[in-house]
């Protein structure tokens, strides 16, 4: 048996062959598990259909390492790949989810937290038998060495084959092909590497466009409209921005399950208006945090990339104390501008655990954030921005203390495919239960305080549980499931408030079933805070009816 010293040699671009053929079949598992599941994929003419996707894929993923993989950085190259296609393959089949620009974005801003969630033995598993041993072997390879114009002559022939190849198969299958990825668009968004390398780029690319240029001001004639007389008159506004909730649990959305029975006292007790068709900017909270504070509603702000200045920007101009409390992985730029803070550092024994603490730490910190703001500025009114750790998972369990759970067995892994679908919605559904909890006891805490006060709810996006396959969030919007963009939405007014505006209740809840979105939150946000600007549209301002009917 020869020693490894007496293999003989690789030529280098046969080993790259060797690598695309991998990249190709292994490599996008995902991508042929689902193309063999369609309904157009069955018979003999699916075979063929499925063998000519198979070869345009080899011809791309051909032409893309003979264009940026040379010998001097070929072994780590072909580690970065196998890397790559592996944890993407291992999120969509895990998840069922697709790699896109917002999904790189997730990972980006992933923090300790979130990274420690998803972590399992399935993920080892899968990083052992795509990565480790194939990139053993891999490295282990002798390669001959080449000179240097034989090499550029030999891979540059090989690139334009590579995409004769390509064409060829594509004109020969163009029909079957073209009606595949038009009935089939997450197609799209599961080829290895591809889907990566274009989403990094994408990303890179529209988040450079906007450092070169710079932030530009909102709002800058913003006064308030009316001045009040004391503090005790001056309004206190918080604004809890919900995380990874869906509206499908919510109990007052009509859900089997009581979810939220502390929200249906307060609705009973008639200040609750909740709001019942309201869809969300985007399906993943990079996205949908900084466009529900914009002034530019979903669609400018997605065909933007002139970065502004957001609604607490304005707020804070016209005069008001604002405040920003994280218990998630920040802000996403929204409260860079104004006080803020975060609950990683804090340790308190029955709210916080392993680095992570409870939403109620936000309550139970929220007094002495309040004193250290400006005296000046609190005398005119406050808004507290109160962002929820919620039904962040894909640990749902850990984000209810014990004594709420109602609903078990809870499912424990993060790997949710391993667990029973009613398992994961008795976790999803216990944090849900946990933010009721916690909305309803900023509420009571509202009511205490001796000045008006005001609260609203919005989740920022939704959640898939297993419906159709898909898990987690973050699917591109156009071909995202209703359960990851219709969110709750929820306004409570105590009674000194409702005076001081001249609102009836009754008036609010005959708003409750018309549709809004995230961008109402802009223009509804400034007609609650009483901030005036030329920004303003009535007819995206939720409370405009019944300022009108006064």
């Amino acid at each position: 048996m020869k020693s490894l010293s007496q293999k003989q040699p690789w030529h280098p671009t046969a080993l790259l062959m060797v690598l695309a053929v991998w990249l190709t079949t292994a490599g996008n598992l995902p991508l042929w598990l689902k193309v063999w599941q369609l309904p157009e994929t069955q018979g003999f003419k699916a075979l063929t259909t499925v063998g000519s996707l198979m070869l345009i894929l080899l011809s791309m993923v051909s032409w893309l390492l003979l264009f940026l993989v040379w010998p001097k950085w070929l072994k780590p190259a072909g580690l970065v790949f196998m890397a790559v296609v592996t944890s993407s393959s291992y999120f969509m089949l895990t998840y069922n989810v697709v790699i896109d620009p917002s999904m790189i974005a997730n990972v980006v801003q992933t923090d300790v937290r979130e990274v420690r969630d998803l972590l399992s033995w399935r993920m080892l598993a899968a990083l052992l038998l795509g990565v480790v041993l194939p990139g053993i072997w891999w490295w282990r390879q002798p390669v001959r060495q080449v000179k240097a114009k034989p090499l550029l002559l030999r891979q540059l022939g090989l690139f334009v084959l590579a995409w004769l190849m390509m064409f060829v198969f594509v004109w020969a299958s163009f029909q079957d092909l073209a009606s595949l990825m038009r009935n089939h668009t997450t197609l799209r968004y599961m080829a290895n590497p591809f889907n990566s390398l274009y989403a990094v780029v994408r990303l890179s690319v529209g988040q450079a466009s906007q450092a070169a240029k710079p932030l530009l001001p909102i709002g800058e004639d913003a006064k308030l409209l009316s001045a009040p007389a004391s503090e005790k008159e001056a309004p206190l506004i918080v604004l809890v921005v919900g995380e990874t909730v869906r509206a499908a649990n919510f109990g007052l959305s009509g859900y089997a399950r009581q979810t939220t029975p502390q929200l249906n006292q307060l609705k009973a007790q008639g200040d609750l208006v909740y709001f019942s068709d309201v869809s969300s900017c985007g399906t993943s909270t990079q996205t949908s945090l900084p466009c529900m504070f914009s002034h530019l509603g979903k669609t400018a702000y997605e065909n933007s990339d002139q970065p502004y200045e957001g609604l607490l920007d304005v707020l804070q101009r016209a005069g008001l104390a604002v405040l920003w409390i994280d218990n998630q992985s920040g802000c996403k730029g929204v409260c860079s501008r104004i006080a803020r803070f975060e609950t990683q550092a804090l340790k308190v024994p029955e709210l916080c655990q392993d680095g992570e603490c409870f939403d109620e730490v936000m309550l139970q910190e929220l007094p002495k954030q309040l004193a250290l703001l400006d005296p000046v500025k609190r005398a005119k009114g406050t808004v507290v921005v109160l962002h929820q750790m919620g039904s962040h998972g894909p640990a749902y369990y850990k984000r209810s203390p014990e004594a709420i759970k109602q609903f078990k067995p809870e499912c424990k892994s993060s790997a949710l495919q391993n667990c029973p679908v009613d398992q994961i919605v008795n976790g999803y559904d216990n944090s849900v239960l946990y933010a009721d909890h916690f909305v309803s006891q900023t509420v009571k805490w509202l009511q205490a305080q001796p000045r008006p006060t005001a609260l609203m709810y919005l989740s920022d996006h939704g959640e898939s549980l297993g419906e159709k396959g898909l898990y987690l969030h973050g699917m591109p919007y156009r071909m995202a499931p209703r359960e990851q963009t219709h969110v709750p939405m929820l306004a409570w007014v105590s009674k000194p408030m409702q005076q001081q505006r001249g609102w009836r209740m009754a008036c609010l809840q005959a708003q409750a079933d018309k549709p809004w979105s995230h961008d109402n939150l802009f223009h509804s946000m400034l007609d609650l805070s009483q901030v005036g600007t030329n920004l303003a549209k009535p007819e995206l301002n939720i409370f405009a009816a019944c300022a009108a009917a006064r």
